[in-house]
């Protein structure tokens, strides 16, 4: 039996992940994965690779899958915070990510913030797809958590 999406993500996310960034942690579920470094509990400032409704994303029916970091604190200025220290060192993660990764208010939370794209209307049987957004996820996390990983850590 096939394990889901984000179960094989996550096990990719695992092998493809260096060691160099911290100890990973992941959370799995039906619709995507959650991705954290070196804290128990997975903190306000995270990665995550989801499944959300297009409507969300760009007003369109369908679906969309999302990859990136989240900034969710309950203040939207912690959250604001967390993108401003990254986008201080574009320069750096730019050329990794590419101009597929944008700095925003998330989707369909006002006061959170990410540093993510987003994917239009994905094969979401396709056998090849947890590989790509695994390694997409890696990208981020490789990209962004030296410019982010101390505030990752607080909760």
């Amino acid at each position: 039996m096939e394990l889901p999406l984000f179960d094989r993500v996550d096990d990719l996310v695992h092998a493809l992940c260096p060691e160099s960034l911290g100890q990973l942690h992941t959370r799995s579920h039906r619709r995507g994965v959650k991705v954290w470094f070196d804290a128990d509990k997975s903190p306000r400032e995270h990665y995550e690779a989801q499944v959300l409704a297009r409507r969300h994303v760009d007003g369109a029916d369908g679906v969309a899958l999302e990859i990136g970091f989240h900034a969710e604190h309950p203040k939207p200025q912690q959250n604001q915070a967390a993108i401003d220290r990254a986008m201080a060192n574009e320069k750096s993660w730019r050329p990794q990510l590419g101009d597929e990764a944008q700095a925003a208010v998330f989707f369909d939370a006002p006061d959170w913030r990410r540093i993510s794209e987003a994917w239009f209307e994905p094969d979401l049987d396709d056998p090849e797809l947890a590989f790509e957004v695994a390694s997409r996820l890696v990208d981020y996390l490789s990209a962004l958590q030296p410019h982010v990983g101390d505030a990752a850590q607080r909760a």
